[in-house]
């Protein structure tokens, strides 16, 4: 959420900057600075006429008892006409300002985060800029099979059942497959707590509005969330309940960067997803990933970003997939994004790269919607900087492993890193 007072004094910055993302004309004359400081004024007009009308009763209800000590009823009659008069406008003064003040606050809260300076512009995906890529494709003496055909003809993935159970975009794994997406989970978590400095947390997959608001996916992202009859909703990614641990507190700054990694089941109701990817595992209402979440000091975030972008790759890395990461241009960036790196791994079935994490900095702009704070060596409160990065998703992940290590047979070999977690299986394969 963006700070009206910043907007004030650099209207003509905040608006270059918004103009880079993609938005369709009503939005641009809805979130221009001209418009927000109209209702500003209008906000601070009412303000000031209530403090104004407070200030006269507060002198006119002491002149009262002056002129009382002095006998002057007239005065002190007249006196009371206007405190009554006062009582009366004092209200509607008040409503005029929180009207005001609610429809700032309601504009504000659907304005997305502004671009850094370095993200490339480009009105879609086709404008992000590939960064690096790692590995590279491997070659197989056959043709390489979707990750769905493959557990279809295992007898380990069904679709079918799963349709019955819960209708479209629901997958029931079975057997050395829901093993292996079991290891990939722990895998992951075993990597960033142990090695990269995580805290693993157990957080509620059940959370309020008000803290579906603090990660920005209220309100503009209602329909893409599942809801309770209770108004709770179900996360779409532990982002949500990671990042708001910190809210409406003050943390010192001896406590930062403070990094949270989860494993929960992620729930989208993929509104705008009609269509695309209807079958096999790529694009579920429910799915299984390990996040991570940075809460930083303005001054470290960036270097976090960079810190989290190496340890979503590392457990790629060490799984031996082939991957590319690329910067997401201003059209492609997400809502509350001020830069983001996504990681692209390569599907031989599929045969193109589809993305397996995103990773964020948000800079203060969580953290104002939060009122997360921390104090720093001055002792002043200050806002943080949130992060948040896929590290990684554990269903793609589970795809590109079945996808890279298949064998002709359709069998699928267990990668190295995942020996641990899978007892003596060293290959998938079909039950004779």
């Amino acid at each position: 959420m963006h700070d009206i007072r910043f907007i004030r004094e650099h209207a003509a910055e905040f608006d270059k900057a918004l103009n880079r993302r993609t938005l369709d004309a009503d939005s641009k004359k809805l979130f221009s600075s001209q418009n927000l400081l109209a209702i500003d004024e209008r906000r601070r007009a009412a303000i000031q006429k209530f403090e104004q009308a407070q200030a006269r009763r507060n002198a006119a209800s002491k002149e009262i008892g002056q002129a009382k000590a002095k006998k002057d009823e007239a005065t002190a009659q007249k006196l009371m006409v206007e405190v009554n008069e006062l009582k009366t406008t004092l209200p509607a003064f008040e409503d005029e300002a929180k009207a005001a003040e609610d429809e700032l606050n309601k504009v504000l809260a659907t304005i997305p985060n502004l671009p850094l300076a370095e993200v490339p512009d480009g009105a879609d995906e086709h404008g992000n800029v590939e960064h690096h890529k790692y590995g590279a494709k491997r070659e197989y003496a056959f043709t390489p099979k979707q990750h769905f055909e493959l557990g279809e003809a295992l007898g380990m993935m069904d679709f079918e059942t799963a349709a019955k159970l819960s209708g479209a975009r629901f997958v029931v794994l079975k057997g050395a497959l829901a093993r292996l997406e079991r290891a990939l989970g722990q895998f992951f978590l075993d990597v960033h707590t142990g090695d990269h400095g995580y805290t693993e947390v157990n957080p509620p997959l059940l959370v309020s509005s008000d803290t579906m608001f603090g990660t920005a996916q209220l309100p503009k992202f209602a329909e893409d969330q599942f809801r309770t009859t209770s108004d709770l909703w179900l996360i779409p990614t532990a982002e949500v309940s990671l990042t708001n641990l910190v809210r409406e507190s003050i943390v010192d700054d001896a406590q930062l960067p403070m990094r949270l990694t989860a494993c929960t089941p992620c729930f989208r109701a993929e509104a705008g997803a009609a269509g695309r990817d209807t079958r096999g595992m790529i694009r579920q209402h429910q799915f299984t990933k390990v996040e991570l979440v940075s809460i930083t000091t303005p001054e470290q975030s960036k270097d976090e970003h960079e810190r989290m972008l190496a340890s979503a790759e590392e457990v790629l890395r060490r799984l031996g997939l082939h991957y590319r990461v690329v910067t997401l241009c201003t059209g492609d960036m997400g809502f509350a994004s001020q830069k983001t790196y996504d990681i692209e791994v390569w599907l031989p079935g599929q045969n193109m790269f589809r993305e397996i994490s995103s990773c964020s900095v948000c800079g203060d702009f969580q953290a104002r919607r939060m009122n997360a704070r921390y104090r720093g060596k001055d002792g002043k409160p200050a806002f943080v900087h949130t992060l948040n990065g896929s590290g990684v998703a554990v269903g793609r992940a589970l795809v590109a492993v079945m996808e890279t290590y298949q064998e002709a047979d359709g069998s699928i070999t267990v990668p190295e890193a995942l020996a641990p977690y899978m007892g003596s299986l060293r290959k998938i394969e079909k039950k004779a």
